[in-house]
């Protein structure tokens, strides 16, 4: 495995700079945070259809997915547990956790399903959020890599993949028809409906991390009317915004967006990621045709369709993290399905603040969030700060944090130290947790969790995991 500094040995403001030099990149770092400053400031969200919302702060809670629902698709106490904990995190916005249009779009068998039976306990849900608090509800179907029961995979893709076919259930995966995918787009927008009902400001049409809504970007080859040239990539998506709009004009409109994707990796020598193929490789939207590197001008022609469709927020994400995570979510553990990170996990969060930064810039209407900030732990509200007041992101999202810590928003406001021993030091057991079949959490630092057998059982998959790779 490389050898990286990791985060919480750079101890002091100096070290990290010093060691951002060594490893060229740039990352813009003030040197206090101020409790009052650029992070605390009202934050103007306008939809182009809905108005004009105001989040109290810059913090944002970012959709994750959750693994503990009912099995019909129904919130648990688990479920209830993570928004209360969202409700007190002192966040302005909460980007609610990905929840499936319908059953077989779930990516595992307690995912959230929203439906006709389950608008009531979705509205229950987001009642227990603070009335202050801006919601948005992700709304998915995660295509290729659903897994709706414990029987399997039961992938349902855009189109036939060279490398990611053979990946999921033994290369058998549906390619939906124009048919499915109109019938598709129809029930988007009637689940935009209910979230309308369920009291959420916005829905947000999840385009990232490999997903449906994200796979239809690389769609080249597709034929008809889903697939092609980017009108045609971007059919699936526009489609449903415009149906929303029709339907619910009062629900905003948001859309978490893979800005660019990278080639999928593996795990080559010394289990350390590897690119699968070498360029040149189309298949990533946001890519140079390297297959590892970026050119955003798909991007913001993207972006420029969506704001003509009214769409003024947007979650800043990249690749994802079935297939390259370290791009995603940088982090110095990988999940024990995963491989050792290619590259020192700070260069990938500097490669997603310039992108971020980039559309923020070229796009100043658009409320951009940004993420895969996790991995700057101690240092997190301090870059934040420096993002927002620069204005190269509007707001700072956590994801992996806000498990772990999730009043780290409530404490920067409030000009407490932080809590050290809650700041997520990205063990990646968040993940390989839901991977083995068990429920979501923060094993390593939530009390609640820690108490749990399922950490026991966790600790029995990742040696045996282990033991596999030797």
């Amino acid at each position: 495995m490389p050898r990286f500094k990791q985060v919480k040995n750079l101890t002091s403001l100096a070290a990290l700079r010093d060691y951002l030099g060594d490893l060229g990149i740039e990352i813009p770092i003030d040197d206090e945070v101020d409790p009052a400053g650029a992070l605390a400031r009202p934050m103007e969200i306008t939809d182009g259809s809905a108005g004009t919302y105001i989040s109290p702060n810059r913090w944002a809670v970012l959709p994750m997915e959750g693994w503990d629902g009912e099995t019909d698709g129904r919130p648990s106490d688990l479920v209830r547990r993570r928004w209360d904990r969202f409700a007190t995190s002192g966040a302005g916005l909460v980007w609610g956790e990905a929840t499936a249009v319908r059953p077989d779009g779930r990516a595992n068998p307690r995912q959230l399903v929203l439906s006709e039976t389950t608008v009531d306990d979705l509205a229950a849900l987001r009642d227990r959020l603070d009335p202050s608090q801006v919601t948005v509800l992700q709304l998915t179907h995660s295509g290729r890599y659903a897994r709706p029961t414990a029987t399997g995979p039961a992938p349902k893709t855009v189109y036939q993949h060279p490398l990611l076919d053979a990946r999921v259930a033994s290369g058998q995966a549906e390619v939906l028809t124009d048919d499915e995918l109109d019938e598709l787009v129809e029930q988007f927008i009637h689940r935009a409906v209910l979230a309308r009902q369920a009291g959420f400001d916005f829905v947000d049409i999840k385009a990232c991390h490999g997903y449906l809504g994200h796979e239809f970007l690389s769609a080249i080859d597709r034929p008809g009317p889903y697939g092609g040239d980017l009108e045609g990539r971007t059919r699936f998506l526009r489609s449903i915004i415009t149906g929303i709009r029709a339907k619910a004009p009062s629900l905003g409109v948001a859309v978490r967006l893979s800005l660019f994707d990278f080639v999928p990796h593996t795990a080559g020598t010394g289990g350390v990621g590897t690119p699968e193929i070498l360029d040149p490789y189309p298949l990533a939207f946001g890519g140079d045709g390297s297959g590892v590197g970026v050119d955003l001008t798909e991007t913001h022609q993207l972006l420029d369709m969506l704001a003509e469709l009214g769409v003024g927020l947007v979650c800043a994400s990249a690749g994802s993290p079935y297939y390259v995570p370290h791009i995603q979510r940088p982090a110095y553990f990988p999940p024990s399905d995963g491989y050792q990170p290619p590259e020192d996990p700070l260069v990938g969060v500097a490669r997603l603040i310039d992108a971020t930064a980039e559309i923020a810039s070229q796009h100043p209407n658009m409320t951009v969030v940004a993420a895969g900030l996790s991995y700057l732990q101690e240092w997190l509200p301090a870059v934040g700060q420096a993002l927002v007041a620069a204005g190269t992101a509007d707001a700072v999202g956590l994801g992996r944090m806000i498990l772990s810590y999730s009043h780290l928003p409530a404490d920067v406001l409030a000009g407490r130290e932080l809590d050290r021993r809650l700041i997520c030091r990205t063990f990646s057991d968040c993940t390989t947790a839901p991977r083995s079949g068990l429920i979501s959490g923060c094993y390593p630092l939530d009390d609640f969790y820690k108490q749990r057998e399922e950490r026991i059982q966790l600790a029995a998959f990742k040696k045996e995991a282990k033991a596999r790779l030797r």
